[in-house]
């Protein structure tokens, strides 16, 4: 089935949807994706979230020659030996809730860092490692952002360059009281220097984002 399908089959949705979904779906797409990974080469378990992101819609038509009697979307993961977990959305097409025909992965949006770096065992025992690791990736990336908007403030002359580096010197002082200010929020399971990291790795992504 072709991605056109997907894409229509998102822009007719019915109207009926069950938030929460718990039925037999959930597991009948979790295994139609591990076939696909083993299929392409890679490895790793699949995790689908059981949170209020999980919605089934009813669709009942047929996309092209296929029947789809239902759509299920919800959040998930990829989970690799020795590696953060990567998060995903995803979206599967069944024909009856048992019968998968359609499975596709999409980016996920607000990535959790705590989560990457504790959905598989041999992770949580190396949180704080895997942690230090997303920052690093997190802070490379916002450089090589950082370079692309210095040359433009640069070129826009003394004023603009000015403003640019106050900004971000603001930015960080920011982000480091404000993650100061969540180490006290740590949750069970989770130290708080932990949970202080990841705070830091969430808004440095952010703001990678922010100055794209």
């Amino acid at each position: 089935m072709t991605r056109a399908f997907v894409f229509a089959a998102l822009l007719m949705l019915s109207p009926f949807a069950f938030a929460q979904y718990s039925g037999p779906a959930v597991e009948a797409c979790r295994d139609h994706a591990r076939k696909e990974l083993a299929r392409d080469g890679a490895s790793g378990d699949v995790i689908i979230e059981r949170d209020a992101s999980l919605v089934m819609e009813r669709y009942t038509r047929k996309l092209g020659n296929q029947f789809v009697s239902s759509i299920l979307t919800g959040n998930g993961a990829v989970v690799v030996k020795d590696a953060p977990s990567v998060e995903l959305t995803f979206i599967c097409l069944l024909a009856d809730e048992k019968k998968p025909v359609f499975f596709n992965w999409l980016p996920a949006q607000h990535v959790s860092p705590l989560a990457q770096c504790r959905r598989g065992e041999e992770m949580r025992k190396q949180a704080r490692s895997c942690l230090e690791f997303l920052l690093r990736t997190a802070e490379s990336d916002l450089t090589m952002v950082y370079a692309h908007r210095f040359q433009e403030a640069n070129e826009r002359g003394d004023k603009s360059l000015a403003a640019y580096r106050a900004s971000n010197d603001e930015w960080r002082q920011y982000r480091d009281a404000e993650c100061r200010r969540r180490q006290d929020l740590s949750p069970a399971g989770v130290s708080p220097e932990d949970y202080q990291l990841a705070c830091t790795i969430e808004l440095t992504r952010r703001r990678a984002l922010d100055m794209r």
